[in-house]
């Protein structure tokens, strides 16, 4: 690969749009629904994805403050997110398992996370405090954004940027693989994500093989997210082990739950291993023979 004969997707652009988007789509309608909670969530970590990119060889701060911003807006998102997700996950539980669930009707926690909140056409207090903290933070990060040196980046430093992302993926990869914690599969989902997001700048190097990679890795993400749902919704309805005050039908269901979380998992680890097993180089990956 020769850096003077390489033109990657100038980053900057992307990143203002990003922020932009994520802008209209916050104020297309006075509560934001489902698509634009999603959209938004996955636009702020294209953004940071692309500031931990190229932050460590800008001269200044900025990025950090940044970085910090659009994830405070994930947070406040997450909380609209979480509480529907589970909601569905829930009903497709009992719509599957139903004898389960109605040995569980008195089981509060489980009622009050099934149940559909009240049609409102104007946001509440907490979230209109949202919506607002979420725009001015947007909206400063957007101008911030503006005076980011990008384009004296080559793109071979450029490269070994993307490198040190894949060997932590890498690395996080094989402790998941010999320590299989919810914590560190979800740390695994994160820097992958951070890694796919990274990849998609370097498209040019080798377009067929790039594409091919981000799929298997937007599939695999997928697939670890639905095992963090999951985990995520185990941890709502209260569930402990052991508890010798837990129903015989609590504990059952959560085994089921456990189920879905190995199919997801069954289909994560056959990817992640073409991926990021021991011993892959990145360069190789992605259909190099030498670096530069």
């Amino acid at each position: 690969m020769d850096q003077n004969k390489i033109d990657l997707k100038e980053i900057k652009p992307f990143l203002s749009a990003y922020i932009s988007r994520s802008r209209i789509l916050l104020k297309r309608d006075a509560i934001p629904d489902e698509e634009a909670v999603h959209d938004i969530r996955v636009l702020m970590k294209k953004s940071r994805a692309a500031l931990r990119l190229t932050g460590p060889l800008l001269e200044n701060e900025l990025q950090n403050k940044d970085i910090q911003s659009l994830k405070r807006v994930g947070q406040i998102m997450s909380e609209w997110r979480d509480t529907s997700v589970q909601r569905k996950a829930l009903r497709e539980l009992k719509k599957e398992f139903p004898v389960i669930f109605a040995k569980l009707e008195g089981n509060e926690k489980i009622v009050l996370l099934m149940k559909k909140p009240e049609s409102i056409s104007e946001p509440d207090e907490m979230m209109r405090n949202g919506i607002d903290e979420i725009d001015e933070l947007l909206n400063k990060a957007g101008y911030r954004i503006r005076f980011h040196q990008m384009k004296r980046i080559d793109s071979v430093t450029l490269f070994h940027q993307l490198e040190l992302s894949y060997n932590v993926v890498s690395n996080i990869y094989l402790e998941c693989r010999n320590r299989a914690k919810p914590e560190k599969i979800h740390e695994f989902r994160k820097r992958s994500k951070d890694f796919l997001y990274q990849l998609y700048f370097f498209r040019p190097l080798n377009p067929t093989v790039v594409k091919s990679l981000e799929k298997k890795l937007e599939r695999m993400t997928l697939y670890i997210g639905k095992y963090n749902d999951l985990y995520q919704l185990i941890k709502s309805i209260g569930y402990v082990y052991p508890d010798e005050l837990n129903l015989p039908a609590l504990d059952e269901l959560v085994i089921k739950i456990h189920e879905k979380q190995d199919l997801s998992l069954s289909k994560v680890w056959p990817t992640a291993y073409r991926c990021f097993c021991p011993g892959t180089k990145l360069v190789n990956l992605l259909g190099f023979k030498n670096i530069f």
